[in-house]
């Protein structure tokens, strides 16, 4: 569009691009139908202002528009942008800090002992996000087993936006988001790197080395064969509707070695035939009692 157009009156939100309540209708199954996420009316606005940018971005005239290209079978990338601007990835170095000192000393003792015989360890980090969640996992790994790197210890990260994807991977984070990170942690494992604006640091090699990143729709096929001693899926299932919820918690305790332990969200609860697989062990921590479903 080579001139704003005059701003919409008929639609649901006013502004610049038409969005009828039809349209916000097929938003909202497209979202749900490809990312398991529920959107209620009350979201129209955000809609609106995130996919605005979308319809500029693109030269498309009207949300109908829009409507049209993501749910077509050349999509797919449109979709996956989609999913982006509606998300919101809040998350923090050390968030819900009692889930990593229920980790360091219930669980890891334990999975450390089984490393050091030989066997395999893993940890998936379920919506990661730009990847702080993983990299706090590997930082308390390596307080307690400084030589992790020699022993056949992983963690998964994965997250439904590419871009956080890439921002895992780069491993840079500004000052702001490493508040709780312990001192001596931070003096360890996390280098201050030059920037023009508000200080970064960077993330040790040793530290990357331990977590893969990839790109994962909760909702699609898991390439992943083989259990996980520990999955950690926090503030993710709140954007799903029950039947997803329980859904999504059948399908991680299937992904669970027996005894394996999930860590969610504090507004979160386990639902759905799932329930009965798993015993409270810790404050919004839960442990597989059976071999999953």
């Amino acid at each position: 569009m080579s001139q704003a157009a005059a701003p919409q009156t008929s639609g649901i939100v006013p502004g610049e691009y038409l969005l009828t309540e039809e349209d916000f209708r097929r938003i909202a199954s497209i979202l749900h139908d490809h990312a398991g996420i529920q959107l209620s009316e009350a979201k129209a606005a955000l809609v609106y202002a995130r996919l605005a940018k979308r319809l500029r971005a693109l030269g498309l005239e009207s949300f109908r528009d829009y409507c049209t290209l993501v749910a077509g079978s050349s999509g797919l990338d449109e979709r996956q942008r989609m999913v982006a601007a509606l998300t919101t990835n809040v998350t923090k170095f050390f968030r819900e800090a009692h889930h990593f000192e229920h980790l360091k000393q219930k669980v890891l003792p334990g999975l450390l002992d089984r490393a050091r015989r030989g066997e395999e360890v893993r940890i998936w980090s379920a919506g990661c996000s730009n990847g702080q969640e993983p990299y706090t996992i590997a930082l308390v790994l390596l307080s307690v087993m400084p030589d992790v790197a020699r022993h056949d210890i992983r963690i998964l990260a994965t997250d439904i936006d590419p871009n956080m994807i890439a921002e895992g991977r780069a491993g840079e984070y500004p000052e702001s988001a490493l508040t709780d990170v312990p001192a001596e942690m931070r003096r360890r494992w996390l280098q201050r790197v030059s920037s023009t604006g508000e200080t970064r640091f960077q993330v040790a090699d040793e530290v990357q080395s331990l977590v893969a990143f990839r790109e994962l729709n909760l909702f699609a096929k898991w390439p992943m064969k083989k259990r996980f001693d520990v999955i950690f899926c926090r503030n993710v299932v709140i954007y799903f509707d029950k039947t997803k919820q329980a859904e999504l918690w059948t399908r991680f305790s299937a992904a669970l070695k027996p005894g394996g332990h999930l860590y969610i969200g504090h507004s979160e609860r386990v639902s759905g035939p799932s329930a009965d697989h798993f015993v409270a062990d810790g404050v919004t921590t839960w442990r597989q009692t059976r071999g999953g479903v």
